[in-house]
C-alpha cells in the first residue's frame, strides 16, 4: 500500500522479515537503518529498500540495486571518509 504522497512505504518493498538491520547498529534501538539488500525481494524487484529502523511502517527509499552496490563499494573504499558534515 502506497501512502498518499506516493512515497513507497517499507511494506511496499518487502515483508518485515526481509529487512536487515545494519551490522554497525546497536541492538538498543538506536539510530539505525535497515535495508532489503540481502533479501529475495530486492533481487526480484531490482530495488534495494532503505528505511529508518524506528519507523518500520514509515516511508522507505528505494534505489536500483546497481546504484546501491556502487554506493556501498564507495563507502568500503573510504572515498567518503573526508566528507565533513556540520550539524
Amino acid at each position: 500500500m502506497t501512502n498518499p504522497k506516493h512515497y513507497p512505504v517499507s511494506t511496499d518493498l518487502a515483508p518485515a522479515e526481509q529487512w536487515n538491520k545494519s551490522s554497525y547498529s546497536s541492538q538498543d534501538n538506536g539510530n539505525c537503518i535497515e535495508t532489503t539488500a540481502r533479501s529475495a525481494a530486492a533481487s526480484r524487484s531490482g530495488l534495494v529498500g532503505v528505511r529508518d529502523s524506528k519507523l518500520k511502517d514509515g516511508p522507505a527509499l528505494a534505489f536500483p540495486a546497481p546504484a546501491f552496490s556502487a554506493f556501498i563499494d564507495t563507502v568500503r573504499r573510504g572515498a567518503l571518509d573526508s566528507v565533513v558534515v556540520d550539524n
